[in-house]
């Protein structure tokens, strides 16, 4: 539950493109392709009796701050925890594993652009 939360917390960020890595991303893509959705995805929780710590794995939408979003993140997810889930955030540390860039899994616009 608290690793849903965190997701959803920090993929509503702006600036957020995904969460996790390459490797969850397609377990996510594939997951969805099939109707259900893996809020959890690219977040990595420990639960105490009291305390939370999190890690969140994001990719972030070209040409945004890399740190504001990271940062943004962070708040949106300590926020998240505290209010809805009502424990103590022992930290979060937000990675960013890759920078999302328009036009570049466009396989389709790829194609157009290769000389036959």
């Amino acid at each position: 539950v608290v690793a849903k939360v965190a997701g959803i917390a920090a993929a509503e960020v702006p600036g957020v493109h995904a969460l996790g890595g390459g490797a969850a991303r397609v377990i996510g893509n594939i997951r969805q392709a099939v109707g259900a959705k893996d809020y959890a995805q690219g977040v990595s929780v420990e639960v105490g009796e009291t305390e939370v710590a999190a890690d969140i794995a994001i990719q972030v939408d070209y040409p945004e701050q890399l740190q504001r979003v990271a940062s943004n993140v962070r708040a949106a997810v300590h926020q998240a925890i505290t209010e809805l889930v009502g424990m103590k955030v022992a930290e979060i540390n937000v990675t960013v594993v890759d920078v999302y860039i328009p036009g570049d899994d466009d396989e389709d616009a790829a194609d157009d652009a290769r000389v036959n």
